[in-house]
C-alpha cells in the first residue's frame, strides 16, 4: 500500500486496513512517501545538523501521528479533536496505538528515502517501530509486483 497522505482520517484508514490484513494472515507492506512521512516522525526526539529548507520543512509538517489534520473539517483542529475523542468515546485505537498494533502485527513500513531527503528528515528522528526501513521506488515496485493486491491512500 502506498500511503501518500499526511492526512490523519486517511492515515486511520491506512492503519485499519493494514492491521485488519494483517490480522487475517496476509503480508503488508506500505510505502511512506512525501506528506505521509511526517506521521512517522517522533515528537520526543530532536535532530540537529539540518539545511535551512530540512528546518522549515521539519518547522512547517507536523511531527507524529498525534499532530495530522483531517483532510476536511479540520475547523482549525476543532475537527482532528472532534474525531480523536469519538475514537476514545467509541474504543477505537489512537493513530499511534494502531501503529504500535501494527508493528506487533508484522506490518512492515518502507519510508520513501527520497521523500526524506527532499523533507530534510532524518532517520534518527522517526519513530521506533520494529519493522521499518529506508528505501527507494524500486524497492516498493518490486514488492508491488509480488502483490495481488495495491491500494494507495
Amino acid at each position: 500500500m502506498v500511503v501518500f497522505s499526511g492526512d490523519l482520517d486517511k492515515q486511520i484508514a491506512a492503519m485499519i486496513i493494514s492491521t485488519g490484513a494483517a490480522a487475517f494472515d496476509m503480508k503488508v507492506k506500505l510505502f511512506f512517501t512525501f506528506w505521509a512521512t511526517a506521521a512517522l516522525r517522533d515528537p520526543k526526539k530532536k535532530v540537529g545538523g539540518k539545511n535551512f529548507l530540512g528546518k522549515m520543512f521539519g518547522m512547517m509538517l507536523p511531527k507524529g501521528a498525534g499532530k495530522l489534520k483531517l483532510s476536511k473539517m479540520h475547523m482549525m483542529g476543532m475537527g482532528a479533536s472532534m474525531i480523536k475523542g469519538l475514537m476514545k468515546k467509541k474504543k477505537v485505537a489512537s493513530l499511534p496505538e494502531m501503529f504500535k498494533t501494527a508493528g506487533e502485527l508484522g506490518v512492515e513500513i518502507n519510508v520513501c528515502e527520497m521523500s526524506m531527503d527532499l523533507m530534510g528528515f532524518k532517520p534518527e528522528e522517526l519513530i521506533d517501530y520494529p519493522h521499518m526501513k529506508i528505501c527507494g521506488v524500486a524497492t516498493f515496485l518490486a514488492d508491488a509486483a509480488e502483490s495481488k493486491v495495491q491500494m494507495f491512500i
